[in-house]
């Protein structure tokens, strides 16, 4: 395989985690295989007589604390001089990102995931194409509708359709007396749609991310098991990684989903399983390879390159 040039469009590389970055895992895998790697930010991108640009840094990466990057010289040039984009900006998917999403249309080349199924593809309400394997769901801006949902289930979760890593998600019980309060801050008082989903109790025993590359599960998770003070399953909200076997269960959704993330150009994904119930799709930078890596002795960037270097052939 020839030598590529690699794009990472991502958030400050001096603010990483190297023990648990996704995307520094990446970056660690195409340098490895020789391939030539780029670094831009947000604020990089522009478009100039319809032609996309970036104001690309080669970049060198190595496993070590605070000295983990080497940045070169910025030069403005058309992404179409690389031969793969990968979008792994983090969330909030907010209106900035929505507009990178159309820059990266005119990339003029292959971009990682497929900028229109990023923006197609939300998050929380992409899985609603897949209500089989889902818990019990309600969108809605409605309190009235919202707190009947409550009546009928007993306990339910809400949340933003925008947030990430657990942010403005709550627990509600009927009978409390904060659920008007809760109800009026999330949706902004009836302006924003939020998710409202049955409560899991299998949430005490972990929510399990499971990374697909290219519409295949790797073969393996990780159960992210909520601090003893909280219900939320997110590693930034205080959960605990702990390895976890992919059930038949989880399988099944795989290959439920798998086809479509295929179709739509999402290369690389990662499912969140609550009880054997899928709950989000995470298309814009999945996170959990270096966990998972170790857990189970796994590279799944290999995986992930093996499907760009195919695909680029």
């Amino acid at each position: 395989m020839r030598s590529l040039k690699v794009a990472f469009l991502m958030d400050p590389i001096t603010g990483i985690n190297i023990k648990k970055d996704s995307t520094f895992a990446m970056l660690l895998e195409a340098q490895a295989r020789g391939h030539e790697c780029f670094y831009l930010e947000m604020a990089d991108l522009s478009v100039r007589d319809g032609r996309t640009l970036g104001r690309l840094r080669p970049v060198q990466v190595q496993r070590v604390e605070e000295a983990h990057f080497t940045l070169g010289e910025a030069e403005l040039r058309p992404l179409s001089d690389m031969d793969v984009v990968l979008m792994r900006k983090d969330p909030p998917f907010d209106m900035d990102y929505i507009f990178a999403t159309y820059l990266l249309e005119h990339a003029g080349t292959w971009v990682v995931n497929n900028p229109v199924s990023l923006r197609n593809a939300n998050e929380k309400l992409y899985a609603l194409h897949f209500p089989e394997l889902m818990p019990v769901t309600r969108v809605s801006r409605d309190i009235g509708q919202l707190r009947a949902f409550l009546e009928e289930e007993g306990e339910i979760v809400v949340k933003p359709l925008y947030g990430r890593g657990g942010e403005g998600v709550f627990y509600l019980h009927a009978g409390d007396r904060n659920v008007g309060s809760i109800l009026e801050t999330v949706t902004g008082g009836g302006a924003h749609y939020i998710m409202a989903q049955r409560y899991i109790p299998a949430v005490r025993e972990g929510d399990k991310r499971i990374l697909m590359v290219n519409g295949e599960p790797m073969p393996g998770g990780m159960l992210r098991v909520p601090a003893a003070n909280d219900f939320r399953g997110n590693l930034v909200a205080g959960a605990t990684g702990v390895a976890a076997e992919l059930s038949e269960r989880d399988l099944e959704i795989c290959r439920r989903v798998g086809p479509s993330l295929r179709e739509a150009g999402l290369i690389f994904v990662g499912l969140d399983v609550i009880g054997g119930f899928l709950t989000e799709i995470n298309v814009t930078s999945p996170t959990g390879v270096q966990e998972i890596d170790r857990f189970f002795g796994l590279n799944v960037c290999a995986k992930l390159f093996d499907v760009i270097e195919a695909g680029i052939q």
